[in-house]
C-alpha cells in the first residue's frame, strides 16, 4: 500500500471535492482518495506508487491544476 500526497489549487467545494475523488479513484490501483479543501491537498491511497503525470493529468482533465507532492 502506498499513500501519497499532492497539492492541488483551485479546489474550493464540496463539488470539487467529488468531481476529484471520483477521477482520481477511477484510475486502476487506487484504492482511496481523500480530499482536504482547506489545506488544498488529496491524498491518494493505491496498491503500489502512483503515476504522478496520470494523477496530475486527470487532475487537469477535471479543471483543477496538481501543482506537486506535498511536502
Amino acid at each position: 500500500m502506498s499513500t501519497t500526497v499532492y497539492a492541488v489549487s483551485g479546489m474550493s467545494c464540496g463539488h470539487c471535492k467529488a468531481t476529484l475523488t471520483k477521477a482520481i479513484g477511477d484510475l486502476d490501483g487506487v484504492t482511496g482518495v481523500g480530499v482536504d479543501l482547506a489545506t488544498g491537498q488529496v491524498t491518494v491511497t493505491s496498491a503500489d506508487e502512483p503515476d504522478d503525470a496520470l494523477i496530475a493529468e486527470v487532475v487537469d482533465d477535471a479543471g483543477y491544476e496538481l501543482t506537486g507532492r506535498a511536502a
